[in-house]
């Protein structure tokens, strides 16, 4: 049975993906737009000046609907699986030590309640609620939703993503333009990572700076970005739309080339590419400017 911790071992991949998915996908679907219905979107252009605050600095703001947001579904998410974690932006802030269980035996669940808070802030329509399921690092299904303009797309590892119930596929980009990459955006990146990102300013590419991650992998997925180069690895950002690239037919290496890792330790920047050929491209670009 699912959520026994005693049977958690090998073979709980397949009893997530098998079993509790086909279950509970819809119920996971209900809670992400939930909390978009009850938490976000009645704050969405009415912020009061109250209900948003700094974390780190002025470009790392939290709203009342981050928090809020994820309260609602790490209690719904954490009761659908008994025994599961749940990893949230928010709650990693309040207690870094939160973040390990994502490397830990029990399955977890991801969160970024409102990934793009910045452009939320703003009253752009440019942001996304981020769900993913993972086990020991492997990132089994995913849930990316966007609430101002009602688009949900979905993955399961090794059945596909979809767009509100269409297959999504990324193909490769046209060989006759420039490869259009969404990277770090300046005012998150550190004089190091703008020099590893450097590479990226040649011939062939055409680099600009990323919006919401869950949207930019959105975009790769759905063929309308060939590739992403980011220099952070938070788990919450990346998690569901790795997954959702991947079963699009897409590829992500990190810089020193192999696959990025959700638990972390990645050689960083990163890149997630509609093919596998773009990915090779864009790691080797981030190795020309140490």
């Amino acid at each position: 049975m699912i959520g026994d911790t005693e049977t958690w071992g090998p073979a709980l991949d397949e009893a997530l993906r098998g079993e509790f998915l086909p279950r509970h996908s819809a119920d996971v679907e209900e809670a992400v737009r939930k909390a978009a219905e009850t938490e976000i979107l009645p704050r969405f252009r009415r912020l009061a000046e109250h209900e948003v605050d700094q974390k780190s600095g002025p470009h790392d703001l939290v709203t009342d609907a981050d928090r809020l947001a994820e309260e609602y579904l790490t209690g719904v998410l954490g009761a659908l699986l008994p025994g599961s974690a749940v990893v949230g932006e928010e709650a990693v802030h309040a207690n870094p030590a939160t973040y390990e269980a994502i490397g830990g035996d029990a399955p977890v669940w991801i969160v970024d309640p409102v990934d793009g808070t910045r452009q939320f802030v703003n009253g752009d329509a440019g942001f996304c609620t981020l769900v993913a399921l993972a086990h020991r690092g492997v990132v089994l299904a995913s849930w990316t939703y966007a609430p101002a303009r009602d688009q949900l797309a979905t993955a399961v590892r090794g059945q596909g993503a979809h767009l509100d119930g269409e297959r999504l596929l990324s193909g490769a980009p046209a060989p006759d333009r420039d490869l259009e990459v969404a990277t770090s955006h300046p005012d998150y990146t550190t004089d190091g990572q703008k020099r590893a990102l450097l590479g990226l300013w040649t011939d062939g590419v055409a680099p600009r700076a990323c919006g919401s991650a869950g949207l930019e992998y959105l975009a790769v997925a759905r063929g309308e970005l060939d590739a992403t180069a980011f220099s952070w690895e938070a788990a919450w950002d990346h998690a569901a739309g790795i997954l959702l690239v991947e079963e699009a037919g897409g590829v992500h290496l990190t810089r020193s080339g192999e696959p990025f890792r959700v638990t972390g330790g990645n050689t960083l920047p990163f890149t997630a590419a509609r093919d596998a050929a773009t990915a090779r491209r864009v790691a080797e670009l981030l190795r020309t400017v140490d």
